[in-house]
């Protein structure tokens, strides 16, 4: 798991994921107007936001398997990435076209642009360890 400070550095971003994506899945999924000026009307609507607790939840298993598991670490950064760049960008996005919105959903896209790039620097310190270590075993 986090075996050295190096492991830590590399998994933080992740472990921070998995703290804030899987309670905030459950909202979406049982409760959004609980936090969010949601208000789901239509079977379809709630379907969709069960929809999102299962994406998040599942995005958050992998996440759970890289930072114990050393042979799914890199499925789970590029997997933070993309989750993390991608939710952010489609918020720029809205934010672009749509307006400003809510404090939250601004803290939450500084925050996920923030995640996805400390993903990025992650997946490369990563490949300079790996690189290192395999560099150091041929010199044995």
């Amino acid at each position: 798991m986090l075996k050295t400070k190096r492991d830590f550095v590399i998994k933080i971003h992740l472990i921070v994921s998995v703290l804030i994506v899987i309670p905030v899945a459950f909202i979406y999924g049982f409760k959004p107007e609980s936090q969010f000026d949601i208000h789901l009307d239509t079977i379809e609507e709630l379907n969709q936001f069960k929809a999102i607790l299962g994406l998040y939840l599942g995005f958050s298993a992998l996440w759970i398997l890289g930072i114990f598991k050393s042979n799914y670490l890199k499925t789970a950064l590029i997997s933070n990435i993309i989750f993390m760049l991608g939710l952010s960008l489609g918020r720029v996005l809205s934010w672009l076209l749509d307006g400003t919105p809510t404090f939250g959903y601004v803290f939450g896209t500084f925050a996920e642009l923030f995640l996805g790039t400390y993903g990025i620097w992650a997946l490369k310190a990563k490949k300079s360890k790996h690189q290192t270590s395999t560099n150091a075993q041929t010199y044995k």
